[in-house]
């Protein structure tokens, strides 16, 4: 997700359309800043990303979701 505000250890991040609330609580050793990509999990940023990664990331995100949508339902 791409950071849009950060108010302490709490930001306000976008990806998809989709945008949240996201904790910096566990990058406080490298805090990112206003316009840095992230990775979040459970609503944590747990790592930071140049542009490239994210890009990266969701194009398999997009793969994975595609291969899973075809496969016939049990």
């Amino acid at each position: 997700m791409q950071i849009t505000a950060i108010d302490g250890f709490v930001a306000q991040a976008a990806a998809k359309g989709v945008a949240r609330e996201v904790s910096l609580f566990l990058l406080q050793d490298e805090l990112p800043v206003v316009g840095d990509y992230v990775m979040v999990h459970v609503g944590y940023a747990i790592q930071t990303m140049s542009a490239a990664e994210a890009q990266s990331a969701w194009e398999l995100y997009d793969e994975m979701l595609a291969i899973e949508s075809a496969l016939p339902r049990a």
